[in-house]
């Protein structure tokens, strides 16, 4: 017999919509962030950076493709990784089918790495992304953007988590991305947004950490669940690239 909590049907009505003006009183609060990122000024982007594509050598204002607005998607995979990170991955697999409803409202999307283009291409063709995926190893855009580091700055950055021991997911997706620990975090995830405006780039946003949860689609999902996103043996620890299940 189940341990959980059980009621009549009306007493789950009666908390049903409780719960729910708690719901929408967070969508109103979600609407209102939106309309304040919007609000955020812009950032003029100096420099000219370059990228490695599937179509040659771009600059940041190529990238748009011809769209006013460019949403960046910086995805963990180095130089020293043989495969992607398996969280990155299993957000590229929920994002991929939303390219066309981007292109219709003004919107390109593309995912940003450190590692060779060769690299991304192979791994791409694994996994079965269309979504564009340039190389950044010619440029500085992500060490600047501060999403990729050098060997010995992550040492330093990370040196007390090191000494004492990473969390079981650092090891579990370093290795399952065929490099070391400090490899690994060579790379930080995370989204950047931008506008070309006269033909001019602004960065407008960024966020990082769980600010990047909005793109894992299933998280939305199982929060909805009855047992939700059930990470007590550790967060993130159960996702695998999903041809690895």
């Amino acid at each position: 017999m189940t341990d959980h909590k059980t009621g009549t049907r009306e007493e789950w009505l009666a908390a049903r919509l409780e719960l729910l003006e708690e719901e929408k009183e967070l969508t109103r609060r979600g609407d209102e962030l939106a309309r304040r990122r919007r609000e955020l000024p812009w950032v003029r982007v100096e420099k000219e950076y370059r990228f490695d594509t599937d179509d040659g050598a771009r600059t940041l204002g190529e990238l748009f493709d011809g769209r006013s607005q460019l949403l960046v998607y910086h995805f963990m995979f180095g130089p020293s990784y043989d495969a992607g990170c398996p969280t990155c991955s299993s957000m590229a697999d929920t994002i991929d089918g939303a390219f066309p409803h981007l292109h219709a409202r003004d919107v390109t999307m593309t995912y940003v790495s450190q590692a060779p283009l060769q690299k991304l291409q192979a791994y791409k063709r694994r996994m079965g992304w269309n979504m564009p995926w340039v190389s950044s190893a010619v440029d500085d855009f992500n060490f600047d953007l501060g999403y990729s580091h050098t060997e010995e700055q992550a040492r330093e950055a990370f040196a007390p988590m090191l000494e004492a021991g990473p969390p079981p997911i650092v090891g579990r997706n370093a290795s399952s991305s065929g490099t070391d620990v400090t490899g690994y975090l060579t790379q930080n995830p995370g989204f950047s947004a931008f506008v070309l405006d006269d033909g001019t780039v602004y960065q407008t946003y960024e966020t990082a950490g769980r600010g990047v949860e909005f793109l894992m689609g299933y998280y939305g999902i199982l929060d909805r669940a009855p047992k939700g996103r059930d990470e007590e043996d550790g967060m993130q620890m159960w996702i695998r690239r999903h041809d690895e299940y």
